[in-house]
């Protein structure tokens, strides 16, 4: 009989080491397979953070009361931000621009799902550079010498058309054309930095400029656009690839289907859009052959330390 029990007892222990076991390598499967508890949607500075937070805010709500999981907003300071910190800071997706896009896509795989179409019915923008019309400037050589504002090194707008039309006119080193470069962080900031004549040049998209320029007669009054880009995709939600398949699926037919539900169109109003599309990686060629053109290899390239 005592030989039987200490068997049994040895039985019962190796079943318990096998229990535990088997639930020391669990956690990190059972985390995969709950349900999302909320969504963090990653913001590009293309306004300032107030502005994004009241055109977006209405956006995450609807969705969030359409697919049943708590949709969070996050503004970064930086557009490139949005590249470095996707993953530090566990987003599920963001709200691209085409470079930062093309950057995400190359860098970490994301994928696109929507981009919205403007009340007007585009779905695109395109870059501008632009001086006061009293700045004596209308060339390439014209701007020697003279001070030059960016948006950001992740923007096309704001940083790639001007290396493009840099290259494209014989200018090499264009730290050493300018008596100054820097960088404004935002669309918004760059055009008022021209206006004000706190630079000579700016860079930024067309649709921030037409959209102050509605409220500020001054923009069409004293800014004369030099040079614009072909046309891009405008600022479009892409998600992280490991992202739950029935989630990606519910937040693209969610937005696609918006501007048809009376509780979509409010929030579609405050954003500026008319209705979502479909938006794919091929649309972001464009982008893609910018970089090329300048040599830049997205998978490699240094936001930071460029």
């Amino acid at each position: 009989m005592v030989r039987i029990f200490i068997f049994i007892c040895l039985c019962l222990a190796i079943l318990s080491g096998c229990d535990n076991s088997d639930s020391s390598s669990s956690p990190r499967s059972e985390k995969e397979a709950q349900p999302e508890k909320f969504l963090l949607i990653g913001l590009i500075p293309e306004q300032n953070i107030f502005k994004q937070i009241e055109r977006y805010e209405p956006l995450a709500n609807y969705l969030a009361s359409k697919i049943g999981i708590n949709v969070k907003l996050k503004v970064l300071a930086r557009y490139g931000n949005i590249v470095n910190n996707f993953v530090s800071l566990g987003m599920d997706g963001a709200f691209f621009g085409s470079f930062s896009y093309a950057l995400a896509q190359r860098k970490l795989g994301v994928e696109a799902l929507v981009r919205p179409e403007d009340l007007d019915g585009s779905s695109t923008y395109h870059g501008l550079i632009f001086v006061r019309k009293d700045s004596g400037i209308k060339s390439i050589k014209d701007m020697k010498g003279k001070r030059f504002v960016f948006v950001d090194k992740a923007t096309t707008a704001g940083f790639l058309l001007p290396l493009t039309y840099f290259k494209s006119h014989g200018v090499k080193d264009y730290k050493a054309n300018f008596k100054e470069t820097y960088f404004s962080g935002t669309h918004e900031d760059a055009i008022h930095d021209v206006l004000n004549k706190k630079a000579d040049i700016g860079a930024a998209k067309n649709t921030v400029f037409e959209r102050l320029a509605r409220a500020d007669h001054r923009i069409r009054q004293d800014l004369e656009i030099l040079e614009k880009s072909p046309d891009v995709p405008e600022n479009g939600l892409a998600v992280r690839k490991s992202l739950d398949p029935s989630v990606k699926k519910a937040i693209q037919e969610t937005l696609l289907g918006m501007h048809n539900d009376p509780m979509g169109k409010p929030a579609l109003k405050i954003l500026g859009a008319r209705k979502f599309i479909r938006t794919t990686d091929k649309d972001y060629a464009p982008v893609f052959e910018y970089a090329r053109k300048i040599n830049l290899d997205l998978a490699q390239y240094d936001y930071m330390n460029e």
